[in-house]
């Protein structure tokens, strides 16, 4: 769910915008009907969404503590790293990277560029999701990240023995 910064790829959708740029919420049932609404846009449309699991993790997010100043630095520390696909380049480690068919805060674009960056890297799309991470994509997220660990243990016995 990330990108490489190039100016090309990853572009979110123009509907994201007021959600990173507008006005903090001020209290709690505020702030996880806002959730509920900038999920219900960047979320994933081919996976159910447990409501009552949805507005408890919010509700024990909000209680946690909520910068209002928080998306601003995120933004501001998105645009400061500027385009890292040269960076991506020296990762030597096998790397794995999944990105949903239907994120709308980062286009499959962005994944496809990370991966492309990365030498060996392998792209999973998964069809369905958005910018988050559905119940119903966990075991196959697990078994892909799995396949990765076993390709990095392999890598790793394959150097010992030389």
């Amino acid at each position: 769910m990330s990108t490489t910064g190039g100016r090309f790829v990853g572009m979110q959708s123009p509907r994201v915008i007021p959600y990173l740029l507008g006005k903090p919420p001020a209290d709690e049932d505020e702030y996880i009907e806002r959730a509920r609404s900038l999920f219900n846009l960047i979320g994933s449309p081919g996976f159910e969404r447990d409501d009552d699991d949805f507005t408890d993790m919010f509700r024990q997010a909000f209680r946690r503590g909520v910068s209002p100043a928080a998306a601003g630095r995120q933004l501001g520390a998105i645009v400061a790293a500027g385009n890292r696909t040269r960076d991506l380049a020296r990762i030597k480690a096998p790397t794995l990277v999944i990105h949903g068919s239907k994120d709308r805060m980062i286009a499959p674009s962005g994944g496809r560029a990370t991966a492309k960056a990365i030498p060996g890297a392998k792209l999973m799309v998964i069809e369905g999701m958005g910018h988050d991470l559905p119940r119903g994509a966990w075991d196959q997220i697990a078994d892909a990240i799995s396949e990765n660990a076993a390709r990095a243990e392999k890598g790793k016995s394959s150097e010992e023995a030389a």
